[in-house]
């Protein structure tokens, strides 16, 4: 890693305390006016309510340029030529170092299981509040759950989204607890899930290879890890421009990989500060490197900041596949990526860890669980 990398680095880190970090708004209406199964986006209000807007300077442009994303084509990977491997290795490699994100095509997950699993997340959040009340929590620790915005009734700026969280590895332990209506949720998600649990497997040998840790290292950690899919809904909102889905953050994953409906995710270009818009690209998924890939590599890969912008015309859906050790189980950074010029930048953490973290504090403020991860 160079001096200008580290540099890098650092403008990223100050990024999650200055693009994270909202005031709130001056208001009378608290978000507490909205509780879960009763907010203004669960209830299509015509308005966007004080409590839901940004301070001007966070507030979206709705006009962002497209990024710049790397597009890989993993059925190189399949091939018995080495030129071609190494070249997806290091393709993988500089997008993980630029921005930490990526797009993967020939990744051998068949149309029809992406469009069921759309279809599925459709079908769930189409259901009365009252068929999905069932399963309404804020408690970050449950492995099943409906909510919306962050946590409801206690965020300072309340955001435009409902969403649905459930655990998905291994299948057989968590599937008998995910939502049992529509009637295929389950058979459509859970083919989608077992699809994605590999393709992680493989992009994440191809990620440890480019760090020259080899193919296989945490491999079989990484197989036996949690999984969590996170099935955000955004529906349209009457004033995009005013209002965000998710605000600025990075995922506290290894990976995570995301399959959506339509454009609305923006990710921050750490070259220039500068938010931009990612392309909708039919078959694709998109790659983000999360916090504890970028503890693992010492810094070299970088977590990637990204945020959810909203439109007036149609619901939007993401199916966030987030990849991680096992539950207790610490991520640390490689021993290989370690030495006098470099030392460990990072502390170790487990998923648990983060968990504490969310359930003490408030994201949409600004508070980052990798800063509180990085050794001063």
């Amino acid at each position: 890693m160079t001096y200008a990398e580290a540099s890098t680095m650092d403008v990223y880190m100050r990024a999650h305390l200055v693009l994270g970090s909202f005031g709130m708004a001056d208001d009378n209406e608290s978000s507490s006016s909205f509780p879960i199964g009763e907010t203004a986006q669960e209830k299509g209000l015509s308005y966007v309510p004080k409590c839901y807007m940004m301070p001007p300077s966070q507030r979206p442009s709705l006009k962002s340029e497209f990024a710049n994303v790397p597009m890989v084509d993993l059925a190189g990977m399949n091939d018995d030529n080495p030129l071609q491997r190494s070249i997806i290795i290091q393709d993988i490699a500089n997008a993980c170092r630029r921005n930490g994100f990526f797009h993967v095509i020939n990744h051998g997950i068949s149309q029809a299981i992406l469009d069921g699993a759309l279809s599925a997340a459709f079908g769930f959040f189409d259901l009365a509040t009252e068929d999905k009340e069932k399963i309404m929590s804020n408690d970050v620790y449950k492995p099943v759950r409906y909510g919306t915005s962050l946590k409801d009734g206690e965020d300072k700026v309340q955001f435009w989204r409902v969403f649905l969280k459930h655990y998905a590895n291994p299948l057989i332990d968590w599937i008998k607890l995910w939502p049992e209506n529509p009637p295929d949720y389950r058979e459509k998600m859970g083919k989608y899930t077992e699809e994605v649990q590999k393709l992680a497997i493989k992009i994440m040998g191809i990620i440890t290879e480019g760090l020259g840790l080899g193919p296989t290292y945490l491999s079989q950690n990484f197989q036996d890890g949690v999984n969590v899919i996170a099935v955000n809904c955004y529906p349209p909102c009457p004033q995009p421009g005013l209002a965000l889905g998710l605000p600025p953050h990075s995922d506290y994953s290894i990976l995570t990989i995301v399959l959506q409906s339509s454009a609305g995710l923006e990710i921050l270009d750490i070259q220039n500060n500068e938010w931009r818009a990612v392309q909708d690209l039919q078959g694709t998924l998109q790659v983000h490197v999360g916090d504890h890939l970028e503890v693992l590599s010492n810094g070299l890969y970088k977590s990637v900041v990204h945020r959810v912008t909203l439109n007036s015309q149609k619901t939007r859906i993401s199916v966030s596949s987030l990849h991680s050790l096992g539950m207790d189980e610490k991520m640390e950074t490689a021993k290989e990526l370690e030495d006098e010029e470099y030392p460990k930048r990072y502390k170790e953490s487990s998923f648990s860890d983060f968990l504490k973290f969310l359930h003490e504090n408030d994201i949409g403020q600004g508070s980052s669980f990798l800063m509180t991860l990085k050794n001063n």
